[in-house]
C-alpha cells in the first residue's frame, strides 16, 4: 500500500475528484464548487497505489494558511489519505516564512478527524453549500 501526497499543477484531476465527492455525493451546487481562488491556490493530489483518490488546496492570506476543498473518494477512505492530505497542507504552510496558523472550515461530522490532527474548533456552526461547517485553527510552532 503506497500513499503519496504531492503538490500538483494537474488541476483537472483535482477538479474531477472534487466533482465526484462534493457535487455528486454531497449535493454541492456545481457553480459553488470551483471558484476564482482555485487560480491562486496551491493544489495537492493524493494517490493510493498510483490512483488519484484525494485532493485539497491551500490558500495564503498574511499569517494564515487555509486548507480547503479536502476530499477523498470512497475507495480511498479509511486508508489514511485524508490525514496525509492535511499533514501535507500543514507542511506547505510551514514552508511559508510568515505563516503562523492554519485554518479550515470543517464539515461538522468531521470535527473529530481534524481535532486528532491538532485543530481546535471555534465560532458557531454555519452553512456552506447546504452543509453544516465549523471553523477550526491550528497554531504553528
Amino acid at each position: 500500500m503506497t500513499i503519496k501526497v504531492e503538490m500538483t499543477d494537474d488541476r483537472d484531476s483535482c477538479f474531477a475528484l472534487r466533482h465526484t465527492v462534493f457535487v455528486e455525493e454531497q449535493g454541492v451546487p456545481i457553480e459553488e464548487e470551483i471558484d476564482i481562488m482555485d487560480e491562486v491556490a496551491t493544489h495537492m493530489l493524493a494517490t493510493f497505489n498510483g490512483v488519484a483518490v484525494g485532493t485539497a488546496r491551500v490558500l495564503f492570506d498574511g499569517e494564515t494558511a487555509k486548507i480547503g476543498r479536502v476530499c477523498v473518494v470512497p475507495e480511498g477512505r479509511g486508508t489514511g489519505m485524508g490525514a496525509a492530505l492535511i499533514k501535507q497542507g500543514i507542511e506547505i504552510a510551514k514552508g511559508q516564512p510568515n505563516v503562523t496558523r492554519v485554518k479550515l472550515a470543517a464539515q461538522v461530522n468531521a470535527l473529530g478527524f481534524y481535532e486528532k490532527l491538532g485543530f481546535e474548533a471555534y465560532g458557531a456552526v454555519f452553512d456552506d453549500a447546504g452543509i453544516d461547517h465549523r471553523d477550526m485553527v491550528l497554531t504553528l510552532a
